[in-house]
């Protein structure tokens, strides 16, 4: 373990999804599309996301081999590093039910395809029997044995309702292996709390939020980014809105600006519950259709499907309207598909 390992950079990073091939009737399971994953990650580099994180709940490592995990993050590492992006930040998920032996795989795989830090998911298999105390034994075990840095990923969605708590975040954070943490979950106090606590070192331990709806009033209190769906296909108005609060949090701020953040969270915010209503699928649809990378409705049982241009232009018209417009103001152009 080093003694001072490499924090994962401020800003906005994007969750990616993993691009399959068009499927048909008799495929089992759709095979990777790997340069629709590279168009799409050097699309967001250019962007203005400050990092990609590979293989996580929405990029269905779970659905995925360990070949194909290590392909996914090796192909897109040699894109960026070909095409003017070195050492890009890289972050990778490890989506183990929690056995150690097969966590600590997981880790080595991505270490060697790329990944600069690994996204640890709180094992939640036995979800109602974790403790606190286990959860800080199981990741410190995980922490001295990695050799890239690591977050803890807590989502309770997907692991039977298990919270860290925000005390025992202090505890990790003491440890120089472990460097930050993704909380996809609404309880903004405990980002706060984390964020501000004066026991741990912010420059040795970020916070992270996966929700972009939360950017504002958690990166305003110190938080490092968000880890954001939406900036899959809307990069550059979740960037913009970080630097407006970075700038907030900094103490350099007007009038203006603060009107500028306020339209711009609202915009933000009212996006982002397209992801929150069309989840997953949502997401790829989004990107196909706003970027044109990938293939419409492509994927992996049990998690398949496209919407209708009908049900398209209706969440459109409820939640997208304003990002579209800010968008291709930032970008020079609209980048949705015709």
């Amino acid at each position: 373990m080093p003694s001072s390992a490499t924090v994962p950079p401020k800003g906005v990073w994007v969750p990616v999804p993993t691009f399959f091939k068009s499927s048909t009737e008799s495929d089992v399971q759709a095979d990777l599309d790997i340069p629709a994953q590279q168009q799409h990650a050097l699309f967001l580099a250019k962007s203005g996301i400050t990092g990609l994180v590979l293989l996580g709940s929405t990029g269905e490592a779970i659905h995925l081999s360990r070949s194909e995990r290590i392909s996914v993050i090796s192909s897109v590492r040699s894109h960026l590093d070909a095409n003017g992006y070195p050492n890009y930040p890289i972050m990778a998920g490890v989506l183990t039910s929690g056995g150690m032996e097969d966590t600590m795989q997981w880790i080595t795989d991505l270490a060697g395809a790329g990944a600069q830090w690994a996204l640890v998911l709180v094992p939640g298999y036995f979800g109602a029997a974790s403790s606190q105390a286990d959860l800080l034994k199981w990741y410190k075990v995980v922490a001295s044995q990695s050799e890239i840095p690591i977050l803890v990923y807590n989502y309770p969605g997907v692991t039977n309702g298990v919270m860290v708590m925000p005390e025992t975040y202090t505890d990790l954070a003491q440890d120089r292996n472990i460097v930050g943490c993704k909380m996809s979950h609404g309880n903004v106090s405990h980002h706060v709390q984390v964020s501000l606590d004066p026991k741990i070192d912010h420059d040795q331990f970020r916070v992270f939020s996966g929700f972009g709806q939360q950017l504002g009033p958690i990166v305003a209190f110190n938080a490092a980014g968000v880890i954001d769906g939406m900036a899959a296909f809307y990069p550059r108005t979740v960037v913009q809105l970080f630097d407006l609060v970075t700038q907030f949090q900094q103490g350099r701020f007007d009038e203006h600006q603060k009107a500028e953040v306020w339209r711009l969270q609202f915009i933000v915010s009212r996006a982002e519950e397209f992801v929150v209503r069309h989840g997953l699928v949502g997401i790829k649809e989004a990107v196909w259709r706003v970027t044109g990378i990938g293939s419409q409705g492509s994927g992996r049982l049990p998690i398949t499907g496209s919407m209708s241009d009908e049900e398209w232009e209706k969440a459109k018209g409820l939640f997208l309207s304003g990002i579209i417009d800010e968008e291709a103001m930032l970008s020079g152009s609209n980048h949705e598909r015709p």
